[in-house]
């Protein structure tokens, strides 16, 4: 297991400081963060992007990483690290090549998420945060994967693993680490590593967007049904019979008459 100091990996205590980036690298991130800050009408704006492009090369986000998003952007050390230690997707220590987060919210722990993550967690060895020796799996309690219809869901670097158990789950962190090909139940046809995935989230597309199931039959299965009703209610509204004419036509009072009465002798109304 690779050690921390306690704290979370987005947590305010850094890893030690890194060597100054090799010239042919930071010619490129340069060149990466250029195309970034041009998205943006104020060049503070991409700030998030350029960590994720930070931790698409270091694997975390680096001392060295915030010297440079702190220069490119025209801010503090202190400014950037302040957005970098807010975000858990943000790390301040070394990820491991997967995240593996395990969903113990309310509905995905009634179905078995507290299971999982016990099982899991006693499998590789490693609690909340922690990484494998072998560096290829961070562990994670997760509150939300945002996928309560296949609970509970795993995420292997926020690809859905959905309906799983504590023997399915361990299996595939055995595959992952064995380096065997692993399909996602939804979404793209393989897991990138954490890394890869960093630089997709700093916004340069690998072209694997389009792939695969995004909505299962659980998850449209509410729409299945409003649809099904909307139909029936047009179907009924078809032959339903004309409502019959009024007797005679409706008056033109209107609740707000109710509020003023004529004066006695007058034709003009008072407010009561």
């Amino acid at each position: 297991m690779i050690s921390t100091d306690g704290s979370p990996n987005y947590g305010v205590v850094p890893s030690p400081d890194t060597d100054a980036y090799p010239a042919d690298i930071l010619t490129s991130l340069r060149a990466d963060a250029a195309e970034v800050i041009a998205r943006y009408p104020q060049a503070r704006s991409a700030l998030l992007p350029l960590l994720h492009l930070v931790q698409s090369v270091d694997g975390f986000v680096s001392p060295r990483g915030i010297e440079l998003c702190a220069d490119l952007l025209g801010l503090t050390g202190a400014e950037v690290s302040g957005v970098a230690t807010f975000y858990s997707q943000y790390k301040r220590h070394p990820n491991g090549t997967y995240t593996i987060g395990v969903c113990t919210n309310t509905l995905c722990a009634i179905m078995g998420g507290d299971e999982i993550w016990d099982f899991v967690s006693a499998h590789l060895g490693i609690g909340h945060d922690e990484t494998t020796a072998d560096g290829l799996v961070t562990l994670e309690r997760i509150e939300c994967n945002a996928a309560c219809d296949y609970a509970p869901v795993v995420m292997a670097n926020w690809e859905f693993f959905d309906n799983q158990t504590p023997q399915s789950t361990s299996q595939l962190v055995d595959d992952l680490r064995s380096g065997l090909p692993v399909t996602p139940t939804r979404g793209a046809s393989k897991v990138c590593s954490f890394k890869e995935v960093s630089r997709v989230l700093a916004g340069f597309h690998d072209g694997l967007a389009d792939e695969g199931v995004g909505a299962g039959p659980a998850s449209l299965e509410g729409l299945k049904v409003a649809k099904a009703q909307s139909a029936t209610k047009a179907r009924a509204a078809k032959v339903a019979p004309a409502a019959p004419a009024a007797d005679k036509a409706p008056t033109t009072e209107t609740a707000t008459d109710t509020l003023f009465e004529a004066p006695k002798g007058t034709g003009k109304a008072k407010k009561k």
